[in-house]
């Protein structure tokens, strides 16, 4: 289970707290467990300094605790703190990723059965797609939905998530597609053909956690292999 440590204290020397927590990661490099680590300032109360720390168990947590780094720093930390630091212990029981969220239902919707849904609940109205198969980019949520109509007329296809990483206003998504080729894409009739493709999708989200911009990478030539669209080509 993710545990979490909030620590807070009380301190007007902010900025040497922060050097100090740079020589702790650069003296604990490759030892620590922590995996995600956030230090906030009181916007009513600018010596209140609050630290989230989190750690993927409390059994990663103690034994980053005993490491000899970390009582060194601890013991320079409360130097700098006018009063003693306080330390709240949580076992993580909900947590909630919503730019993941946003991200792993966009692909869901993108391969349901029947019609393609409307989309307003995750693409922003002024939505921007590049993706180097077009030659412009697609912009605006009617031509998002167009684009997306174009793939789904030509293949009935799933995708598999591989990994979806978030940060800030960003998230990449790499995927896997696996389809058939049902209807005529690009000028290519239908083949019938099994075909998958991999590929890497950046997204960047709005204030409100709608999508916003889309970057698509993926391997458009192998495609066009497995449709027999370069055969002649290659003759």
């Amino acid at each position: 289970m993710t545990f979490v440590q909030l620590i807070e204290c009380r301190t007007s020397r902010l900025d040497e707290m922060n050097r100090l927590m740079d020589d702790w990661v650069a003296q604990t490099k490759g030892k620590r467990t922590a995996t995600h680590a956030l230090v906030g300032k009181d916007r009513s109360d600018a010596s209140h300094i609050v630290e989230v720390v989190e750690f993927p168990s409390y059994e990663e947590a103690m034994r980053n605790s005993k490491l000899p780094e970390t009582d060194r720093i601890f013991q320079e930390m409360v130097a700098l703190c006018d009063e003693s630091p306080t330390f709240t212990d949580l076992d993580v029981v909900r947590d909630e990723r919503l730019a993941e969220g946003t991200v792993r239902r966009f692909f869901a919707a993108l391969q349901t059965s029947g019609e393609l849904p409307p989309l307003n609940d995750l693409l922003d109205e002024d939505i921007h797609s590049h993706d180097p198969v077009n030659p412009q980019d697609t912009i605006g949520l009617d031509n998002a939905r167009s684009e997306f109509r174009m793939w789904r007329g030509g293949f009935g296809f799933t995708f598999t998530l591989e990994d979806v990483l978030t940060q800030g206003d960003r998230a990449c998504a790499r995927w896997t597609w696996n389809a058939t080729h049902h209807g005529d894409f690009l000028g290519i009739p239908p083949t019938g053909r099994q075909v998958t493709m991999t590929g890497l999708t950046l997204f960047r989200l709005t204030d409100d956690g709608k999508i916003a911009e889309m970057w698509w990478q993926h391997d458009q030539l192998g495609l066009m292999q497995q449709l027999g669209a370069l055969d002649e080509l290659e003759r």
